[in-house]
């Protein structure tokens, strides 16, 4: 496409304009800004925008539609569809003034409805549209390790590639419009599975009084390994929650998936109890700990 992509390979760096500076999409845009790449950044809160152009230079625009008027491609790292919904169709949108032949990514967890629904209104603009949703949590934001899994045609991934590797350790293609969020719910099926198995293994290796270390050690190099037990077995063996991805997010993003279930005639057994489990952690004050605080409605013995 003769569009962003041509003008980065011609050896020129991108106008990006970024929507959404908060713990992920801050980090990200950070990668940008120290990549080359000319930067103009809005956010809801105009104290964070602010700050972040003092820490990494560019330029803080009062709308998304002002900080896409010069833009090559447009970036956006938000809460929810509503949020994503604003910042683009809104009356002070992005999309009213992002020129045709230009790139939008959207990094946000949202429905695939509203990834598929912003395709149709871009194309219909002439834009080329990525829905891009990550995996990697603040940390891998912060080192520029992130997972990206997007959904879009070839040219607009291609464009978009060159662009996220500022951020990024893995960048896959998985298919058209909305197949890049529900890759992401498929993330997170993944995720609250694991969770739930590991945090009934450590409530069972506390209640047979095992050295816990040493159980770790024992069975995180084999079949039972995983991300979520390097990372996380030692902390909830220490009731240590206050950190990494909120409960109150995983339960938005559970919600998605089950919405998309009920839509493509999948079978969520599994995912619709721990997203009540959730729920119960919820109940016991624990909206803004990490998910493996899920080991908390487990009674010890």
């Amino acid at each position: 496409m003769a569009g962003a992509d041509a003008y980065i390979i011609a050896g020129h760096m991108a106008h990006i304009a970024f929507i959404g500076l908060g713990v992920m999409g801050g980090p990200m845009a950070g990668h940008l800004a120290k990549a080359g790449h000319r930067l103009t950044v809005f956010n809801r809160s105009i104290g964070k925008a602010k700050s972040w152009a003092e820490a990494y230079g560019g330029e803080v625009a009062i709308t998304p539609a002002k900080a896409a008027e010069e833009a090559d491609i447009v970036i956006s790292c938000v809460g929810n569809d509503d949020d994503l919904s604003q910042i683009t169709l809104g009356r002070e949108g992005a999309f009213r003034t992002m020129r045709p032949g230009s790139l939008f990514i959207d990094h946000t967890t949202v429905s695939a409805r509203i990834a598929r629904q912003l395709f149709v209104e871009g194309e219909s603009l002439g834009l080329h549209c990525v829905d891009a949703p990550v995996s990697g949590g603040q940390a891998g934001a912060e080192n520029g390790r992130l997972s990206i899994m997007c959904g879009a045609t070839e040219p607009a991934f291609a464009a978009a590639q060159i662009v996220m590797q500022a951020y990024a350790a893995r960048i896959i293609h998985v298919g058209g419009a909305g197949a890049g969020q529900t890759t992401k719910m498929v993330n997170q099926i993944c995720i609250a599975g694991v969770l739930q198995g590991v945090s009934e293994a450590l409530r069972f290796a506390q209640a047979a009084d095992l050295d816990l270390d040493k159980v770790f050690e024992a069975i995180s190099g084999g079949a039972a390994q995983s991300w979520q037990m390097e990372n996380r077995w030692k902390t909830m063996a220490q009731d240590r929650f206050d950190f990494g991805f909120a409960v109150d997010w995983m339960r938005k993003d559970l919600g998605l998936a089950l919405e998309e279930a009920r839509a493509n005639g999948a079978t969520l057994p599994m995912t619709a109890l721990v997203d009540q489990f959730y729920a119960d952690v919820q109940a016991m004050g624990g909206n803004r700990q990490d998910t493996s605080s899920l080991v908390r409605r487990i009674t010890r013995a």
